[in-house]
């Protein structure tokens, strides 16, 4: 598990251009509709903020996110000339103090990780009290989910490294950790064989939704 788990992150190192370039080009109208339903519930992402997978911050830079953390050097460096403040490292043993912030973003890193609830407990001290754990997720049971699911079987050179998880495993997870769900954000009905259609995000889960965003209350009780 050690060797893949390394492995899985040093394919974003090797590929960081390509994927970076995924934005611009094949995934362009996943990602704009993906900003557009972050951007619903912006008024949540509040500074100091950081970004846990950082990647080459595309969702950093849109959503004003000034810290980032992510294993990928050549990524970060892609990250930093977008104007984000970077450091080396991974979500379950996060280099800052506790109560260090108003706003954790995680956009897919949860898949990516040895342990979400690891990596949930860190978001959790590095917040401040009354913070949000903004959670974007590809959930198993939806379509896209399922497609994800089956290009990993097939070897995808990203995929086959994660792990996709079903709202109610989140749920379960986000709740393990002393976190209570707030605003839940629905976007991506478009079919995942067919053309991706501009949409307009839904408050609410769907299990249609091929992007499901959670906002995630850390609470002292």
């Amino acid at each position: 598990m050690e060797k893949n788990f390394k492995y899985s992150w040093s394919i974003f190192e090797n590929l960081a251009v390509d994927y970076d370039k995924w934005f611009e080009f094949e995934g362009k109208g996943i990602y704009e509709n993906e900003i557009t339903a972050f951007k619903s519930i912006s008024e949540e992402i509040t500074n100091p903020s950081l970004e846990i997978g950082i990647g080459s911050g595309r969702f950093a830079m849109p959503l004003h996110v000034d810290f980032g953390i992510d294993p990928s050097i050549n990524l970060l460096a892609i990250s930093k000339k977008r104007g984000i403040k970077v450091v080396q490292g991974i979500g379950e043993d996060l280099p800052f103090k506790d109560r260090s912030f108003k706003t954790v973003l995680i956009v897919v890193t949860i898949c990516f990780v040895r342990s979400p609830v690891k990596l949930l407990r860190e978001t959790k001290r590095v917040l401040k009290p009354g913070g949000d754990a903004i959670l974007g997720l590809v959930l198993r049971d939806s379509p896209w989910g399922r497609l994800y699911e089956k290009k990993k079987n097939e070897g995808h050179r990203f995929y086959k490294y994660a792990r996709f998880y079903t709202f109610e495993q989140i749920k379960a997870m986000l709740g393990s950790t002393g976190f209570k769900i707030g605003n839940v954000v629905s976007t991506l009905f478009s079919s995942p064989t067919g053309k991706i259609e501009r949409e307009t995000p839904q408050f609410g889960y769907s299990k249609d939704a091929g992007f499901t965003i959670i906002d995630a209350k850390f609470t002292m009780t």
